[in-house]
């Protein structure tokens, strides 16, 4: 009977919308229990931490405070980028391009199905997370939520065999569709032409069509490239750039809510409002000037 009603629930699952609820529900209660499973984890992290010697923290501030330095150089060259990118964009008329907000997660938990990519992090709706949230860490993308709890969710990595992201070549912006395999350490790119220019080293980003990923955040590198002239598509096959098997803390990235017509209208009235005070500011010089002058006669 048990084995019936098992198959019956798979089933209606499936096929049918009637269980999310109950399941929301079920991951509520079960969040302390994800908890207390990855409670020994978090133990022998602290106590390892706690036991530390003094000789390894010094050695390790003294190599923070380096990377600290390097990346204040970094961010001096970013600042100076950022103007300029910012003057150019004014001058052709467009809006200007804002950081997304992210938000931090941890990951608790990882799907035991081999055959299926998911993990299950500490943050839901009650956070504001959303269904096909982007998710990445800090080296490129992850995956999207596909599922949301009220304090966790589940996120439905690049590399199962069921997810597809449109990509570009960083060098050309040729765009192709990276579609994952099953295979934690490879993405393959479906339907390249075998004349396409795209080789083995090329960095693929996001390119932000079908609006579900922000445009720009890698993707993974091609390592692989067949070429076969009796075959209309070449094999490309890339690694992810993201540590899918070795992250641990993760960012949800909340892009901008608005439409790229929204954008653009709001572009039009910023750059009109500008245009006025421009205007006006000229025209107090020129009064100013006048003044003096008949003053003076």
């Amino acid at each position: 009977m048990l084995s019936v009603l098992s198959v019956v629930l798979m089933v209606v699952d499936a096929r049918f919308d009637t269980l999310k609820p109950f399941r929301s529900q079920l991951g509520l209660v079960l969040t302390p229990f994800y908890w207390m499973a990855d409670m020994p984890q978090r133990l022998w992290i602290d106590m390892t931490q706690s036991i530390s010697s003094r000789s390894e923290l010094l050695a390790e501030n003294e190599k923070l405070k380096a990377e600290a330095l390097l990346l204040e150089r970094r961010l001096q060259k970013l600042a100076t980028l950022t103007e300029q990118n910012v003057r150019l964009r004014e001058l052709l008329n467009s809006a200007e391009l804002l950081d997304e907000k992210v938000l931090v997660g941890e990951l608790i938990g990882v799907d035991p199905n081999p055959f299926t990519h998911r993990i299950l992090i500490d943050k839901g709706e009650k956070d504001g997370v959303f269904v096909g949230q982007p998710v990445l860490d800090a080296r490129g993308l992850i995956g999207q939520v596909v599922e949301v709890m009220p304090y966790t969710a589940r996120v439905l990595l690049l590399t199962d065999s069921t997810h597809s992201i449109p990509v570009q070549v960083n060098r050309n912006g040729l765009r192709a569709i990276a579609s994952g395999v099953g295979n934690p350490e490879s993405l393959d790119l479906r339907h390249v032409a075998d004349t396409a220019d795209i080789k083995v080293g090329d960095l693929l980003v996001s390119s932000g069509l079908g609006q579900r990923f922000p445009a720009g955040y890698p993707v993974a590198v091609v390592t692989e490239v067949i070429h076969d002239s009796g075959q209309p598509f070449a094999v490309v096959r890339a690694k992810p750039t993201a540590s899918l098997n070795r992250s641990r803390y993760v960012l949800l990235v909340f892009s901008d809510p608005r439409s790229p017509e929204q954008r653009a209208a709001d572009a039009a009235v910023a750059q009109e409002k500008a245009d006025q005070q421009d205007a006006a500011s000229a025209i107090d010089a020129t009064g100013s000037a006048t003044a003096p002058a008949q003053g003076a006669q």
